[in-house]
């Protein structure tokens, strides 16, 4: 084919282009077009914030562009209700700022809120710059972590998606889903060191039919954590580690704390995580429920506590830890669960003393104790305050210890 019919063939596909999305009516805003420098230096917040405003208002459904280049960014919300779906790809890559006096009374540094349609898409970056804060602060232990902003924080919304984009360094949590309906989270990519503390990587609270699929999670605390009032979440595909493993809780520190129910925990790979699967409740607690969640085909690669409930889980010894918990745990299974454990007890299901757990079932594991590719004897099990239905191979022998 000669270059004018080359040519000629692209200018017809282009144009073939434009009448789709003239057809489809989506309007586009890119926030270079609105003063965003992209040039690493200039604050873009107020740019990026004016082309939201009019997409949120717009008539039709609308996509903001934020294309290639570097954007300084302060705490930034994209608050809804707006008047139809809108778009938002994210082609470069946002950093925030580095001074945490400029997140004051800020729950998030990017914050997506009130909004029904949304769609965050793209092969940029949110980088946190939480470095400087890893080394000078433990927020849980002293009970502050109010004062740092999760990266980016997904509130009240319906009818999400969000894919492929990319968070880094976060100072607090990577990204917060709390409030919302129906919401997709595919193939992003989470970044941050083993170092980096409280940094989880997704954590959901209160919130319905959540999923999670193909992310990539290496960050200095869990990579995925579940808590209160989360209902029908699927977690499917999940690289993780290093981190602290994929957990439901902690549940039952405080009141009125909202029922966990239908987790599902599939494919998935953990690899020199400190934790596995985890279910985490805290003793001396109100009252709770956690039931319906399941785990199966997971892969475990050097990993410590690979399964585990802990019903008396007492960070920093805060805690009555002789009372027991009453956050009752059932409806429970775990299966199709193989690799190494870095510790020779690989499952521990440590059940509450006034409530234990009920319908627990476990099978189908093989997890051998290895430390640095060697093994070094039998793994074991151990089980109190917990009667498990055993299905298939279990290696360790299905709770060697019983209470």
């Amino acid at each position: 084919m000669d270059n004018s019919k080359m040519l000629a063939g692209a200018t017809c596909l282009l144009f073939l282009l434009l009448l789709i999305t003239k057809a489809q009516g989506v309007k586009r805003f890119d926030v270079k077009k609105y003063g965003a420098k992209a040039d690493g230096k200039t604050d873009d917040s107020e740019a990026i914030k004016s082309a939201w405003k009019d997409a949120c208002e717009s008539k039709l459904a609308s996509t903001v562009v934020i294309g290639k280049g570097k954007y300084m960014v302060g705490p930034l919300k994209f608050k809804g209700p707006c008047k139809n779906p809108i778009t938002i790809q994210v082609h470069g890559n946002i950093k925030a700022p580095v001074d945490i006096e400029r997140f004051v009374s800020q729950d998030g540094w990017i914050v997506f809120k009130n909004i029904n349609g949304l769609q965050v898409l793209g092969s940029g970056s949110f980088d946190g710059q939480g470095s400087i804060h890893w080394s000078k602060t433990n927020c849980v232990k002293k009970g502050k972590c109010s004062s740092l902003p999760s990266n980016i924080r997904f509130t009240k919304l319906s009818n999400t998606k969000i894919q492929d984009i990319t968070s880094l360094n976060s100072k607090l949590y990577h990204m917060t889903v709390l409030n919302c309906n129906n919401i997709t989270l595919e193939n992003v990519v989470i970044n941050a060191p083993e170092k980096s503390l409280n940094t989880d990587g997704i954590h959901i609270g209160r919130s319905n039919e959540v999923k999670i699929i193909g992310a990539k999670i290496k960050t200095g605390d869990e990579c995925v954590s579940i808590g209160e009032g989360s209902q029908q979440v699927a977690i499917e595909k999940v690289h993780c580690g290093p981190g602290h493993g994929i957990s439901i809780g902690s549940l039952g520190r405080y009141h009125d704390e909202q029922p966990v129910n239908g987790v599902k925990v599939k494919n998935c790979t953990l690899t020199n995580t400190s934790n596995g699967l985890r279910i985490k409740t805290w003793p001396a607690s109100p009252t709770g429920i956690a039931s319906n969640l399941h785990f199966e085909d997971i892969i475990m690669d050097n990993v410590s506590n690979p399964v585990h409930i802990d019903q008396q889980y007492c960070p920093y010894n805060k805690c009555q830890a002789k009372i027991p918990s009453r956050v009752k745990i059932h409806s429970v299974s775990f299966k199709n669960i193989r690799g190494t454990s870095a510790t020779k007890l690989a499952v521990k299901l440590n059940c509450s003393k006034g409530m234990p757990c009920q319908n627990v079932s476990i099978g189908n594991i093989n997890l051998k104790y290895s430390v640095n590719g060697k093994q070094q004897g039998k793994s074991t099990s151990e089980c109190v305050n917990v009667k498990p239905r055993i299905i298939g191979k279990m290696v360790p022998p299905g709770c060697a210890k019983s209470a």
